[in-house]
């Protein structure tokens, strides 16, 4: 009997843990695009962005993700525009000051491929949004040792749906200085997260 249950033990497939990754902020982007002027595609990056992921091999299905996004950060390479971008015209980046997607549903859509729905707050508003991910179930070993994994996720929204609304028509050709439709993308290269140092324990006086 005992053997045989050995033999059933052996025989099951193993099933790894979940494990939480967070992002390499130096290898780490969030970026837009939007026409403008119907004609021109503006393009311009958040530089700072972090995202965590509870992955689940086995079962992507129970995976999370949550990305968070400094609006303050925002960069499309002229200073005047950038101060436009943070003023309440668009992100409004004092009052609020962070981007986040918070994932409420993992859907795999082929090899690596899959769909993120959850609610995207932007503009202190928040609405269901869903991206089209990219994720390396295997990680790569980098020559330092560590397991590397890369992930991307890519969406196209109204802004409008968030409050963000400030546009200007063309007098001559119709249609908006700005187009409602912006791109997202978000590109993340993960680690495994690195347990919390213990507290040290004060010295007895």
């Amino acid at each position: 009997m005992k053997i045989a249950l050995a033999a059933l033990l052996l025989a099951a497939p193993a099933f790894a843990a979940p494990i939480e990754l967070e992002s390499d902020a130096a290898h780490t982007t969030s970026s837009f695009a939007v026409k403008h002027m119907m004609v021109n595609t503006v393009r311009g990056e958040f530089r700072t962005t972090s995202v965590t992921l509870n992955w689940d091999k086995d079962d992507p299905a129970k995976s999370a993700v949550v990305a968070k996004i400094d609006a303050t950060t925002i960069d499309t390479r002229n200073e005047k525009r950038d101060g436009h971008l943070k003023s309440p015209d668009f992100f409004d980046a004092a009052k609020c000051p962070e981007i986040t997607f918070k994932s409420t549903r993992v859907e795999k859509a082929g090899d690596d491929k899959y769909k993120l729905t959850g609610d995207l707050t932007m503009h202190c508003q928040t609405h269901p949004a869903t991206f089209d991910a990219t994720f390396t179930s295997n990680p790569v070993k980098a020559p330092w040792g560590a397991m590397v994994y890369a992930g991307s996720a890519t969406t196209t929204i109204k802004r409008s749906e968030w409050g963000l609304n400030w546009n200007k028509p063309l007098d001559q050709a119709g249609g908006m200085l700005v187009s409602d439709e912006v791109k997202f993308e978000i590109d993340a290269e993960f680690g495994q997260k690195q347990p919390a140092a213990p507290a040290k324990k004060e010295a007895k006086k």
